[in-house]
This record gives structure tokens, sequence and C-alpha cells, in this order.
């Protein structure tokens, strides 16, 4: 091959693809992962590319994210049902305390404190006639066991009337499913909120219309004292979504206390259910029968 040859092979070459292009042109390209641009005008338009942007794409993630943002079941416990009536008589406590079965007579405090099994309650009695239950867990365990006191004083020998019986407090607790900023919350909501920590460890947070008491804690608990149930878990649907915007994440100190708390809660449940099992079960039903059986023969008083 000569020297010619080889100076003018480039230029052959560029020609012969020179040609081929111009015959067969340019043909789009076909990888399907890039988009097609069809007005290279309108490549400066920030709003347009943003609105069409991977809008196939985005769209399942934004339903899959909408899905989870309906607000956890949050479990309300009731610790305990404090209720009161009276038996509109006069009651010799010497005479209780002598005569009736589980009971204590406090000559201190003028009152004798009488105990149930089942359902597991403690009545304060008073000569007055008045009675104060307290121990339930619900609002029919706790008239249950009141007109089981009333009928165990009948069968003492008073003229027991079961009169004025109404709830007058329920304490129920929460656990929210993450940790709470406090301070933060106890500064943002100061005309409802009171917050002291060299008093105690946690928010005090009122609410005037349901008439219930908040104590906030930064582990994520809240104990709510109220006149009933319902209020109680109209006032947990109330503090949900402030304290939400105050959420944090748990520290090993707050998990450790919840599970401490929980592990405590749970062996005082398996002590109490032994204790109970010792005694036959007997029905609710039954019990308000039988009092109201024997309440009606023997007494002339109404009974709720």
């Amino acid at each position: 091959m000569s020297s010619l040859d080889v100076i003018l092979l480039p230029g052959i070459v560029w020609y012969i693809m020179a040609t081929a292009i111009q015959e067969n042109g340019m043909k789009p390209l076909t990888n399907k992962s890039l988009n097609h641009v069809e007005d290279v005008n309108n490549l400066d338009n920030p709003e347009e590319k943003d609105n069409r942007l991977f809008d196939g794409q985005l769209q399942p993630y934004m339903d899959h994210a909408e899905v989870h943002e309906e607000p956890p079941e949050l479990d309300i416990v009731i610790n305990n049902v404090v209720c009161s009536f009276s038996v509109r008589c006069h009651l010799n406590l010497r005479e209780i305390a002598l005569n009736g079965s589980n009971v204590e007579y406090r000559r201190e405090n003028g009152m004798i404190t009488m105990k149930l099994r089942r359902p597991y309650t403690t009545a304060s009695i008073w000569s007055s006639g008045k009675v104060t239950c307290t121990g339930a867990t619900s609002e029919i365990q706790a008239k249950i066991a009141a007109r089981r006191f009333a009928r165990s004083l009948q069968k003492l020998g008073f003229k027991v009337r079961f009169n004025n019986y109404r709830v007058v407090n329920v304490l129920g607790t929460c656990c929210m499913p993450f940790a709470i900023k406090i301070t933060l919350f106890s500064v943002h909501h100061k005309e409802n909120a009171d917050y002291e920590p060299e008093l105690h460890p946690g928010v005090t947070y009122k609410l005037k219309e349901l008439k219930a008491t908040l104590k906030i804690f930064s582990t994520g608990s809240v104990t709510v004292t109220a006149p009933n149930v319902a209020a109680v878990q109209a006032a947990i649907e109330h503090i949900y979504p402030l304290v939400y915007e105050f959420r944090k994440e748990r520290s090993p100190e707050d998990e450790l206390a919840l599970t401490t708390k929980k592990r405590k809660l749970a062996s005082n449940k398996k002590k109490l259910d032994e204790f109970l099992e010792e005694e036959p079960d007997f029905s609710y039903e039954s019990m308000i029968s039988d009092a109201e059986d024997a309440l009606d023969e023997d007494s002339d008083g109404s009974w709720d």
C-alpha cells in the first residue's frame, strides 16, 4: 500500500458514513426507560415539567401513604370505678364489725371497710348509711358490687333501702404508641396544661367540658380521671391529636420503664386471678337476681 492510499483512506470512510446517514436518516432511540421529548421549546418550563415527571410512578406510593395515615387503635384500660349509694337507715358499726364477714372496723375514721371477692371491690361504710364502693373495673361491676354490699347489710338485720346510687369517678389509663415532648406540649397548651417537674413528673391537662383531668407522661402513658367511662373515652379522643404534634421516639429508659410497668401489671393480674379461683365462680346475672328477690321480699324501700 502506497502512502497516498494511507492518506485517502480516512476521507473515504468519512464519505461512506455521511452518505449512509443521509440516505437512511436518524432513527429515534428505542430505550423505553427514557422519556420522549415532543416539544423542545418547553424544556425550560419548570411547572409543566414537574407536573408530568413520574406521575405514573408516584401515584401508587401516594395511595400507599394515604392508607397508613389512619390513626392507630388505642386500648383504654379502666382501672377503677368509684360509686356511692345510701341505705337510708342508721348503721351500728360495732354490730357490723362483730357479726359481719370480711370487715375491718376503723374507729379512728368512724367507718367500716367491707370487701367482696366477686367483683373484687371494697366498700367504706359510715354510720349515717352512706356507702362508697371502689375497685370495680366497669360500671356494671360497680352496681353489682353495690347491690351485694347492700344485701350483706340487710342480712345483718338493718332495714336497708338502696337509694341515690351514682358513679362518682372513673380512672382509666392509655399508652400512646410514641413518646411525648411534655415540656413543649405544656408551653404550647399553657391555658389548660400545668407542668411542675419538681412536684410531679407528668403534665396535668384539664378538660372543663368533660370534667376530666389527664396526667400526660413523657413515656406516652396517659392517665384519665373522669365522671364516667364515656367521658374517659372522649378525653382520650380529644388529647390524641394534641400530643401527636409533639411525638418523639422512645429512649431506652422509656422503653425500660414501660416494660417494667407492663410486667408489674401482668403479675398483679395473675395474682388476682389466682386469688379469685379459690372461690366458685358465680355469674353476675345470678347475683343480681338473688339480690333483687331477697330485697324485694324483706324490704319496703325503693330499689333501682
